[in-house]
């Protein structure tokens, strides 16, 4: 079974650094070979472009724009009458990902709005969710870019998420479609969510395209204490033959490279 391989999610490590490509070389320093970010859209995209080259580091996932943030927003793929913004957002992103030579953008859903129920919005927002979607596979699928759904949990993270569990993620895939618009498995989300780990491995292993981590419920490096047992789950996916990227998006305890005893333990022993 060949080794998992791991990025660092420099929007949440080495945050010590101000400048994300600071945080390349730092990632780089402490032995990733790639990255994931939230949101680069502040920063000059041919420097960017220059540090990947300069560091060989591979940028493997970005984000779609969150809208307006000062008004509450992250995200705007299920958001109705934001149907052109969402389509500019991606256009952004696109511009980014092709100079990047990145191949994974995550689409972000948006939030409910305030004061509105979730059960009476919820037809609306998923049509124009799998709307939005499907314009998005279209566009990428000539780019050789694959999307990406997050389910991100409403109990802890973020209450008004639109897409919340692994089985709406699933639900909305199937009426979408495409073979380039996949799941983004956050295995701290799923857990706070639906648990049952190790079936919803096996049950959506075809429909994943990333997987994040962190450890339950403070979301803070895998083997601190907590709910999850990161040995066993590293194993089942690799049993699964999981060939993709996991991102390394969690609050470090103390300083990034302080909490990387986990993962050059597994470096170690899988080399």
């Amino acid at each position: 079974m060949p080794p998992l391989k791991f990025c660092a999610n420099i929007s949440w490590l080495f945050t010590d650094l101000p400048e994300f490509s600071q945080r390349i070389y730092a990632a780089m320093s402490a032995g990733f070979q790639a990255v994931e970010a939230a949101w680069l859209y502040d920063c000059d995209i041919q420097e960017l472009q220059r540090i990947k080259n300069a560091t060989g580091v591979e940028v493997v996932l970005i984000n779609t724009p969150p809208g307006e943030v000062k008004a509450g927003e992250l995200g705007l793929g299920a958001v109705p009458g934001r149907e052109a913004e969402f389509k500019q957002g991606l256009d952004l992103a696109l511009q980014y990902a092709k100079a990047l030579n990145c191949k994974r953008i995550h689409l972000m859903a948006g939030r409910v709005p305030v004061g509105a129920d979730r059960t009476a919005v919820a037809t609306e927002m998923e049509a124009t969710f799998v709307q939005n979607l499907k314009h998005a596979a279209v566009v990428l699928s000539k780019e050789g870019i694959t999307g990406l759904i997050e389910p991100i949990n409403t109990r802890i993270t973020d209450p008004r998420y639109f897409l919340d569990t692994p089985h709406q993620a699933a639900a909305i895939l199937q009426k979408v479609d495409h073979p380039n618009i996949k799941l983004q498995m956050d295995i701290f989300h799923w857990q706070i969510m639906d648990g049952n780990l190790t079936q919803n491995f096996q049950k959506y292993f075809p429909l994943i395209g990333h997987i994040q981590i962190a450890q339950v419920p403070h979301r803070d490096e895998p083997d601190r204490a907590g709910e999850l047992n990161f040995t066993y789950l590293f194993t089942t996916l690799e049993e699964l033959g999981y060939q993709g990227f996991i991102g390394c998006e969690y609050k470090p305890t103390a300083s990034t490279l302080d909490g990387l005893g986990w993962i050059k333990e597994y470096w170690r022993c899988n080399k």
